[in-house]
């Protein structure tokens, strides 16, 4: 695993925004911006089509590699088991389509043969589809005038995409079932002020993007995610850390991790560090950090099944206090927490391949 130590502090403001030539900070909390796009979409009646006084028998999010089946995977596992219609994730359509059903065809990939099969094949048996995809190429031929098209309005890189799937995800989720509301504008607020807390001038005590990449630099990183929701941002996370910082991260879920961690994984270090001479032996292995991603309710458990074990930290979106925040906010839906937790965990991959040059 990547152990390339820093040559920039985290506290150097200056030095942080120079090294960012290729603006990836700016890019890494667009987060909300993104999502008050997809709102600004359906309040355009961009959705419209897609309601109907009678309920599908199934939505059904085809997705395309990347942060569109990371999107997928955590919508089915967090609104899934509370809404009135069967979430279905698949990577193509399935066979059994038809008029009753809602399709979702999401990626960034308006080339991908399976996703433009799947717009195809879903106009074609009379389901209600939703392109979420940038209008260009194949996809948007497959899907003129047959499909809603809800396309990318603001333009970030491909790492920094999750927020939009899951916000449009959450729209086409209200406009199906109309039981559910979600505010995705308070959204929006809440990830401009995660970004905000993780923004270059502030210091590593009171940025938790900060305190994430210095807890993760020259170490090698385990990100176990917390029931099914959390491992997929583990996941997801694990790809922007190596595609921005080139880090490699194992990703698992958080009972794996609890166990590795028990038989000993990086029980070694402290023993072997004291009686170790660099010119003898060589350079001590990397340390092992291992970061568990969990709800906020559900943190107070994990933090007591992880009591005794070293080289663990337990990360919940609501876990650093913000002075400016008032003491008694509520916690977030599940779907807000994790939306909070990636672009914490995108801005610390940003500021991982900052520091190291």
């Amino acid at each position: 695993m990547n152990a390339a130590h820093a040559t920039l502090d985290l506290d150097d403001v200056e030095g942080l925004l120079a090294a960012d030539r290729d603006g990836l900070l700016r890019a890494a909390a667009m987060a909300g911006a993104q999502t008050r796009a997809v709102a600004a979409a359906v309040s355009e009646g961009e959705l419209d089509d897609v309601r109907s006084a009678q309920r599908p028998r199934s939505l059904v999010w085809v997705h395309g590699q990347g942060a569109a089946h990371a999107a997928g995977t955590m919508l089915g596992a967090v609104l899934g088991p509370g809404i009135s219609v069967p979430f279905v994730v698949a990577a193509e359509v399935p066979p059994w389509i038809g008029v009753l059903d809602v399709v979702v065809v999401a990626g960034e990939d308006s080339g991908d043969p399976v996703l433009v099969a799947a717009a195809s094949t879903a106009v074609r048996r009379g389901a209600r589809v939703i392109v979420v995809a940038p209008e260009e190429g194949p996809l948007r031929e497959a899907a003129a005038g047959r499909a809603v098209l809800l396309a990318p309005r603001v333009a970030v890189p491909d790492h920094f995409v999750l927020t939009r799937y899951l916000a449009a995800g959450l729209a086409i989720t209200m406009a199906v079932d109309p039981a559910v509301h979600i505010d995705l504008d308070r959204l929006a607020d809440e990830l401009d002020a995660e970004a905000l807390r993780n923004s270059a001038g502030r210091e590593v005590f009171t940025n938790p993007a900060k305190h994430l990449a210095e807890r993760m630099s020259g170490r090698e990183v385990v990100l176990a995610g917390e029931g099914a929701a959390m491992l997929a941002l583990a996941r997801h996370a694990a790809t922007v850390l190596l595609r921005v910082a080139h880090q490699v991260v194992a990703a698992v879920g958080g009972a794996d991790a609890l166990v590795a961690l028990r038989s000993g994984l990086g029980a070694a270090d402290y023993e072997t560090s004291l009686f170790h001479d660099e010119e003898l032996d060589g350079p001590l292995p990397a340390r092992v950090r291992t970061v568990v991603l969990c709800a906020d309710d559900d943190r107070a458990a994990v933090t007591a099944r992880a009591a005794g074990t070293d080289g663990l930290d337990v990360v919940s979106a609501d876990d650093v206090r913000d002075a400016t925040v008032d003491a008694t906010r509520v916690t977030g839906r599940l779907e807000q927490q994790i939306a909070m937790l990636a672009v914490r965990l995108e801005m610390a991959a940003v500021y991982l391949k900052l520091v190291r040059g």
